[in-house]
């Protein structure tokens, strides 16, 4: 394997966090999904089931016909070949997502024996949708249509035009096999199967932005912790002037050492305009955590980092940011105050704090070495590749997670692993690393694997590490041993 070097490294450092947002999104879809799904054949032989299982079947292709799609190999026309390119009902968010559905295509593939018996009803169907009421108010309504407002749409139109099409009842009827009882299951089964799709596709599209808002909240996060030695610095400067107020305040009291409320990393940070920008869009308060700043401000001044740089006879600008990054480091970060803190404002803080925490302490330290000493906020995301590397690793992860099972089942070791045992979490991981090695060809295969590696170590169980690492570095010889990593 190739080795990594520093300065990949530092291409890569933002996806640290992104890997591991993916990681917890991919976690909580698999687990609360809706299994979309074509439904199996009957188990009972009877005719009723036989039929209903058949013209279900039928149903599904239909509304693909009657949404301008092709369900038929060859060069075949139907009586709806004439509407397609006038077709109101193409394009429809829920036709597309089932005509792209690897079930559909594979029954388009198959072929449905029974189909062309259709295709004298379905002229009629169609001109019967286009007047009804439904698809009247369908069509007023402003904007995109979702996938929800496609499901209701169509299984409203099962129910009260296809269910009740007179041609379409008389077609029905010409299969040997028909049954009213079969006929009416067939319905309740398409409008089952197109209700659970929108679970499915509403349960991902919904998991897409919780992915997208962490990982804003951990960008909060960052420049909040920026933030917080302003508010500590004022704090101490309120608990300066009340000692001034006090009875019989002491000499010290009265001529206070301000080296620390006059801190000049601070002041940087309040006069930062790239900060000020994104607080206004992004407001940012810490004031209504007033005994997690008073907690956090006694730890600081008893510690010894505040003390000798108190002490220090004259101190530079280096010196000042170098004071709040070892007191970030050292002091405010492990604290229990700041956990608790970070947990009010946001469920995700205290899981972002170990990489966001050094994203602060990095950035400390570039405005020390900086010659204006001005603050330069790392990017939310380094470049476009940044921004689409979460959303296109989620997806490609859930598109091929059934594939990517198999080579988790086919390199685990029953001598050592028991696969009815195995903690979800170490598949997820699995899964997202799989998909990172296959999908994503620039990125090198020691830091894909040397990252989840770590993802596993701090999130999962105490033996996952190694058992990530053996079953991954087995699936990355077979993969190249196939020609399917190159890389």
């Amino acid at each position: 394997m190739r080795s990594v070097t520093a300065e990949h490294f530092q291409l890569m450092i933002n996806r640290i966090l992104i890997r591991i947002k993916v990681v917890q999104m991919l976690y909580a879809y698999l687990l609360t999904r809706s299994e979309f799904h074509i439904e199996s054949a009957p188990e009972k032989n009877t005719r009723d089931a036989r039929y209903a299982y058949s013209l279900y079947l039928d149903l599904l292709l239909m509304i693909l016909q009657l949404s301008g799609c092709k369900v038929k190999p060859g060069n075949l026309r139907t009586s709806l070949d004439t509407l397609r390119e006038s077709n109101m009902l193409a394009g429809t968010t829920l036709a597309n997502a089932l005509a792209s559905d690897l079930a559909i295509r594979e029954l388009i593939g198959k072929g449905s024996p029974t189909i062309d018996s259709f295709d004298d009803a379905l002229q009629g169907i169609y001109r019967a949708i286009t007047e009804s009421s439904i698809y009247a108010d369908y069509r007023k309504k402003k904007g995109k249509k979702t996938l929800a407002d496609d499901v209701k749409l169509w299984t409203v139109l099962l129910a009260t035009v296809l269910a009740k099409d007179p041609v379409l009842l008389e077609k029905a009827r010409e299969n040997s096999e028909f049954t009213s009882a079969g006929f009416r299951q067939a319905f309740n089964m398409a409008i089952d199967t197109l209700n659970n799709f929108s679970d499915t596709r509403t349960s991902l599209t919904q998991a897409r932005k919780a992915l997208n808002d962490s990982l804003e909240k951990a960008y909060e996060l960052y420049v909040s912790l920026l933030l917080l030695p302003c508010y500590l610095t004022d704090l101490e400067a309120e608990r300066i002037e009340a000692a001034k107020e006090k009875y019989c305040p002491t000499p010290e009291e009265l001529n206070p050492d301000t080296r620390f409320i006059d801190n000049r990393y601070v002041k940087a940070i309040r006069e930062s305009d790239q900060i000020a920008e994104y607080v206004k869009k992004h407001p940012i308060a810490w004031d209504g955590e007033y005994f997690m700043l008073k907690e956090l401000l006694d730890a600081v001044r008893h510690s010894d980092i505040y003390k000798e740089y108190m002490e220090t006879p004259a101190v530079t600008y280096q010196d000042d940011c170098e004071l709040w990054r070892q007191l970030l480091k050292n002091v405010i970060f492990p604290s229990d105050a700041l956990a608790e803190g970070m947990e009010n404002k946001s469920v995700y803080w205290n899981d972002d704090l170990a990489v966001m925490g050094t994203f602060t302490l990095k950035t400390i330290r570039q405005m020390a070495n900086a010659d204006n000493g001005k603050v330069e906020l790392l990017p939310i995301y380094k470049n476009e590749d940044d921004a689409n590397f979460g959303p296109q690793l989620f997806i490609d992860a859930v598109n091929n997670r059934e594939e990517y099972r198999t080579y988790i089942d086919k390199f685990i070791d029953g001598s050592q692993w028991d696969p009815e045992r195995l903690a979800f979490t170490d598949i997820v991981i699995l899964i997202a690393a799989i998909t990172e090695l296959l999908n994503f060809p620039t990125i090198p295969i020691p830091v894909t694997l040397n990252e989840y590696i770590e993802i596993a170590n701090y999130y999962s169980t105490a033996r996952s590490g190694q058992f990530i690492n053996g079953v991954l570095f087995s699936i990355i010889n077979h993969l190249k041993e196939g020609g399917k990593l190159n890389k």
